[in-house]
């Protein structure tokens, strides 16, 4: 690069960097789209609409029509935001609650009633019709909007539903998704697709058989849904084979409409709405400002150590961070991600990897010029060196986010997406950004090898001595089974004595919903200061959540489920400092937030996403033990973790699965730039050199890199810890210990975990 280059590459990043300034505060259009002022937030950060709704009938439903009923509504408000929440409160009532939004009828109109869905055939069994064309008071036949005719019951539906002529109901229907196609005019039709049940499907193969006979009004079925008839289709033909389409529809939008009404129809309670309310923040606005403080300050600390540490292309590299936390804010922004706490720690370790990037770059630039490279030489060959260890860790990673994205939900879709982003992002500004600003400075004049990491002497200074990590592995792995061990009996003994080996937080046991009416509206601050403190004190929980109602002075406090001494407690304080009488004070048992089928899908997706990360770092390393000490070495840090868990007795909340994440992809990472050297190394390996000796020079060299990488990192997180609300410090201090396992597994389990595989399994001949 010559000199004017360099000059207008700094000039460009320059401007890139204002460019993305003006987006994040304004937005790339008038509305303000993509500006940090429009990021949507999750009810944890900014709260939301709250809906229950209450099963009808006098006798409560059966616990397992419940909670099938709360599985479908949780997959039928995806379409709002991933981290919505649906739980049964009480024995007959379910709750959603749906972040970043804030007109509640707008939601009920679109989400419609969770009612009763029949498809009813047109004659009953004496011939009469059981729905006719709606007619107006003038006699004349009344059309909707579209053109299309509508219609009416003959008589009432529970009248139809009891002599057989609704021949299957909502339940009967597996799945309902609106699609387009080409009919054979070439031409776009848009349709609803149905898939029944194997009884369902007999059913509707009958149905249509009996009706395709008909002609006129006689050959149709209609679709009934919350009090009207939604779709009156022809029948052409007998549908056997269990699917069906609807067609007719005008546009997506309409077969959308049809294919949700036929879904939340589809339940096995028919629910209506017993109130609904916009509520304010789970964990309050001071968790926002102290997050965003704490990522502020931890940036800055960042940036100075990295300057410090490595000067020119430090400088370099802060640059290139600046522009990625641009970059990540407005991607989330312009793509609509719901930011919560867990998103947050996402975006915390694409923060750490994208560091990390540069960190092995700038170590590998170190070591060339201490063998005696130009600085230009140094610059490139370091580069290159460093391409396959942050390509590898930033790959696997990426899979295990993809995997998440795909089969996970809720929390665990939230973490993926920012995760995914963020390792995009970071692998450009590392090996994009950073390479072109740290060459432009060395083209227009900042050439002394010092600014770069080497020696002012001439002689470069020797290697520095080995640690022997190998030769205390025994000691090493004695001490990770002694810590997992006392985790696994201190869990079993808290399950003897409690029934739970965990202190599981109301996101997944559930808890009790106490609502509060004050006799004037407590401000957000005043709430905070005076009222969290003194329920964390009577609960001996820091997760509390609690949330505003709009336009009235009811708080919801959400905590664990409260014995009769803690009620007491909570009504005594409530009436002695507020002056609240039992009277304004209302609690209810609410259910987990986290339901048995999301557990099954995080553990699926977790468990799909490791054998993923091990195939792939199977195929790239061509040796299986490299794979098999990278799960190890993964498994023995989320032991470690939930061994803390245990014994301090820290709730086990929904941030605990984002944190459980955070730790699988960083221990992942740092296994990678280690087994990468290690590779390296063995395919230079020399006759008089020793297997240990390779790979404890392969853990050496790596050294500086695990201790500055987790070191940038923790400092983020220690930020949070300092800033932080109490819920968030019980999410950072978890962490804060996963990265330093994460740090001593790479350092001193993993490399010595693949030697040992390696020398009890030593590899066939030709695999050397």
């Amino acid at each position: 690069m010559k000199k004017w280059q360099g000059f207008l590459a700094l000039l460009a990043v320059i401007g890139a960097m204002a460019g993305f300034c003006y987006l994040v505060l304004y937005g790339v259009d008038e509305t303000g789209v993509g500006s940090a002022a429009k990021t949507k937030l999750g009810l944890d950060l900014a709260g939301g609409v709250s809906i229950t709704y209450e099963v009808v009938g006098d006798e409560p439903p059966s616990k397992a029509d419940l909670d099938d009923t709360v599985f479908k509504l949780r997959k039928r408000i995806d379409q709002y935001s991933t981290e919505a929440n649906v739980y049964p409160e009480g024995s007959n009532r379910i709750s959603i609650e749906i972040p970043g939004v804030t007109d509640a009828n707008a939601i009920l109109k679109d989400l419609g009633t969770p009612g009763a869905l029949y498809f009813i055939r047109a004659l009953d069994a004496e011939g009469n019709l059981n729905y006719t064309y709606m007619i107006d008071e003038n006699g004349a036949q009344v059309y909707s909007e579209d053109g299309k005719a509508r219609f009416m019951l003959t008589r009432p539906i529970d009248q139809i539903v009891a002599d057989g002529s609704a021949v299957l109901s909502g339940t009967d229907v597996v799945s309902s998704e609106a699609r387009s196609h080409n009919n054979e005019y070439n031409q776009v039709e848009y349709v609803v697709s149905l898939q029944f049940s194997d009884e369902g499907s007999q059913k509707f193969a009958d149905a249509t058989g009996e009706a395709a006979m008909r002609s006129g009004l006689a050959g149709t079925i209609a679709i009934y849904y919350d009090n009207e008839l939604i779709s009156v289709p022809n029948v052409q033909e007998r549908i056997n084979g269990g699917s069906a389409q609807i067609s007719g529809m005008r546009d997506i939008n309409e077969a959308n409409n049809l294919a949700q009404n036929i879904r939340i129809g589809g339940l096995k309670l028919e629910l209506q709405e017993l109130r609904s309310n916009v509520v304010g923040a789970q964990l309050g606005t001071d968790a926002i400002r102290t997050s965003l403080m704490a990522g502020l300050i931890g940036l800055i600390l960042v940036i100075l150590l990295m300057i410090t540490v490595y000067r020119v292309p430090g400088f370099a590299s802060s640059i290139a961070l600046v522009l990625y936390c641009m970059m990540v804010i407005l991607c989330i922004n312009i793509f609509e991600m719901t930011m919560t706490l867990p998103g947050i720690a996402g975006i915390i370790l694409s923060v750490g990897m994208a560091v990390d990037a540069n960190v092995i770059i700038f170590a590998r630039i170190k070591e060339e010029l201490r063998d005696g490279m130009t600085v230009q030489s140094a610059i490139k060959s370091g580069f290159s060196k460093a391409l396959s260890a942050i390509i590898d860790g930033n790959i696997t990673t990426l899979i295990a986010a993809f995997v998440l994205m795909a089969m996970g939900s809720g929390t665990i879709k939230g973490f993926a997406y920012t995760l995914a982003v963020g390792i995009v992002l970071s692998m450009f500004t590392a090996l994009f950004v950073t390479r072109l600003l740290v060459n432009a400075f060395y083209a227009i004049g900042i050439t002394s090898p010092v600014l770069y990491g080497g020696s002012k002497a001439k002689a470069q200074p020797k290697e520095s001595k080995i640690i022997n990590f190998l030769g205390k592995r025994k000691a090493f792995f004695g001490i990770s089974v002694a810590v997992i061990v006392v985790g696994i009996v201190t869990m079993i003994v808290f399950s003897a004595k409690t029934g739970d080996a965990l202190n599981y937080s109301l996101e997944f046991k559930g808890g009790t919903a106490t609502t509060v009416s004050f006799d004037t509206a407590m401000s957000r601050e005043d709430i905070e200061a005076q009222v969290i403190p003194e329920l964390e004190h009577i609960t001996g929980d820091a997760n509390v959540q609690w949330q505003t109602v709009n336009d009235t002075n009811e708080v919801i406090f959400k905590t664990r489920v409260l014995n009769v001494d803690e009620r007491q407690q909570l009504l005594n304080m409530m009436n002695s400092k507020f002056g609240v009488g039992e009277e304004k004070i209302t609690e209810e048992t609410i259910g987990s937030t986290i339901s048995g089928e999301m557990k099954k899908e995080s553990l699926m997706a977790v468990g799909i996403a490791t054998i993923c990360m091990l195939i792939y770092i199977w195929f790239r390393f061509s040796d299986i033990r490299f794979g098999a000490s990278a799960v190890c070495a993964l498994v023995h840090d989320v032991l470690v973790v939930i061994t803390f868990y245990a014994l301090v007795r820290y709730s086990v909340s929904s941030t605990f699965i984002a944190c459980m994440l955070t730790i699988v992809g960083y221990s992942i990472n740092a296994t990678i730039v280690i087994f990468d050297r290690v590779r390296e190394n063995l395919h230079e390996m020399k006759k008089k050199d020793t297997l240990q000796d390779m790979v404890n020079r392969s853990v050496n060299q790596t050294l500086s890199r695990s201790i500055f990488t987790s070191l940038t990192t923790v400092i983020m997180v220690v930020m949070l810890y300092i800033l932080g609300v109490s819920s968030i410090r019980e999410f950072a201090l978890p962490l804060i210990i996963g990265i330093v396992c994460g740090t001593y597994s790479s350092v001193c389990i993993t490399g010595a975990l693949w030697y040992v595989l390696r020398e009890k399994f030593p590899p066939a001949p030709e695999e050397d």
